[in-house]
């Protein structure tokens, strides 16, 4: 075999491993995960949390969202931010035991929020959704804050996204996750954001991001950087072959 043809055979192989990487990455990344807009999630305070939906069907569209909250943990306020197309119910479910807010005595707390898109209204194929609530007062004893959702289709499949991770390996279907900070000496979180703070900011910056959607960040990355040598090595390949092609017919 010829050291151009080589070369040119060992680009297109590299090509294919690093789009294979890319892509593989993109289907094993696709589900609902869980963010924390702005400052970092404190215990005994109140944050925006973003829930960012993937259309992982090739056929149908996303036309419902319901998370879950967790019982052992009541969240007392629970405020969602307008989406054009959707309409957000929030269920309460009365707590085993009154919780004390600012001197008020809470004897129920909220259970799970829904959010229906109107007809004619979906996340597509290749598309995802952002959801937002405004949700306190964390709780205090535990640093992590476990939300399952469940994403249905227009096609009526249901997708439930409610396991949690088990000996540090990601599930097939992980529910939502919110890392929380534990309280400094100098917080002050138990005041409830302002009606205006619910809406959100499109440029706020986003922090505590679950680990599996770092891990899925990076190894896009990886993808996009081999896919790009191998596409480099294949097209330098290429050029070197049409040289010794025209040099051999001179």
């Amino acid at each position: 075999m010829s050291t151009h043809r080589f070369f040119a055979r060992a680009g297109v192989l590299l090509a294919v491993a690093g789009s294979a990487a890319l892509f593989g990455t993109g289907v094993a990344s696709a589900h609902v995960t869980a963010k924390v807009i702005g400052e970092t999630a404190t215990q005994g305070g109140y944050t925006k949390i973003t829930f960012r939906v993937p259309n992982e069907d090739n056929t149908a569209g996303t036309t419902k969202l319901e998370i879950k909250l967790p019982a052992e943990y009541p969240l007392t306020s629970v405020r969602t931010k307008p989406i054009a197309g959707w309409t957000a119910v929030i269920t309460k479910a009365k707590l085993d035991k009154p919780v004390d807010s600012h001197g008020t005595q809470i004897t129920e707390a909220v259970s799970s929020v829904t959010w229906t898109a109107a007809p004619g209204t979906r996340i597509g194929p290749g598309e995802f959704g952002e959801f937002e609530v405004s949700a306190g007062k964390l709780p205090e004893n535990t640093d992590t804050l476990v939300i399952p959702a469940i994403q249905t289709y227009d096609s009526g499949k249901v997708v439930a996204w409610d396991q949690q991770p088990a000996d540090g390996t990601e599930p097939e279907k992980p529910a939502p996750v919110v890392k929380l900070a534990k309280k400094g000496a100098g917080d002050d979180h138990h005041a409830e954001p302002a009606a205006n703070e619910t809406k959100g900011d499109a440029h706020a910056g986003e922090t505590k991001v679950a680990g599996t959607d770092d891990t899925a960040r990076w190894l896009g990355g990886a993808g996009l950087a081999v896919g790009a040598l191998g596409l480099g090595l294949g097209a330098g390949a290429t050029i070197r072959a049409r040289r010794t092609i025209a040099k051999a017919g001179e």
